[in-house]
């Protein structure tokens, strides 16, 4: 597997610091996101993606994937909202958090692996700016080259306590809650989210349009 290298902070995993321009503005960047993990009162949205290669993972056919890994981590951890991400147990980087272990719907094809994050936002319209605009965006207009058609979903949103770091076999009780039962406040999407008390909800379009603009200029300098 490819992954990003990161500096792993009381659990807060956040960019490497050759993605700004100087050392004073990363270390301001490190301390806002640990202060923000370590104050937070309220509820996180957890984020757990999932997805199948159609070829094996080192085939030629995945290069292209390959190639933007690390990139789409290092947008992912500059992107507002953003406040931590799961490591993998085999790389350097941010702890895992808990053993990684798969969705019923993955078959082992010799890989011992797929495709997979798990991680935490601020609120519902952080990582919907983050997943669909931007770098990241152009990555997702080739998954169909890489991955199978998904016949479950390719995302689970859940809330989490501020202090509650989730677990990737947590991710996966989810990640099957939401196949099997459509959204609901355990397991939801964000075509049909919910709030942190369990109510249908919305997403704010202002704050959306906000982190799209503000995650522009940081991937400017990436």
């Amino acid at each position: 597997m490819q992954h990003i290298s990161t500096l792993d902070c009381g659990g807060a995993s956040v960019g490497n610091c050759s993605y700004f321009q100087d050392d004073a503005g990363c270390f301001k960047f490190l301390v806002n996101i640990i202060h923000t993990r370590e104050t937070m009162k309220g509820k996180l949205l957890a984020l757990y993606t999932f997805g199948v290669f159609r070829a094996p993972a080192e085939d030629p056919q995945n290069q292209g994937f390959h190639d933007r890994n690390d990139i789409n981590f290092a947008v992912a951890e500059t992107s507002e909202g953003f406040i931590a991400r799961s490591g993998y147990e085999d790389e350097p980087g941010p702890a895992s958090w808990g053993k990684q272990v798969f969705p019923r719907f993955y078959e082992e094809r010799g890989d011992n692996w797929s495709p997979s994050t798990l991680s935490l936002w601020k609120d519902l319209a952080s990582p919907m700016a983050f997943s669909y605009a931007g770098i990241h965006a152009e990555a997702l207009r080739h998954g169909r080259e890489w991955f199978l058609k998904p016949a479950w979903p390719q995302y689970v949103l859940w809330w989490v306590d501020g202090d509650h770091t989730p677990t990737w076999a947590e991710a996966i009780a989810r990640h099957e809650h939401l196949h099997d039962h459509g959204a609901q406040p355990f397991a939801f999407n964000f075509k049909q989210p919910f709030d942190q008390d369990g109510r249908p909800t919305t997403i704010d379009r202002e704050s959306l349009r906000l982190n799209v603009r503000l995650n522009e200029e940081r991937q400017a300098g990436l």
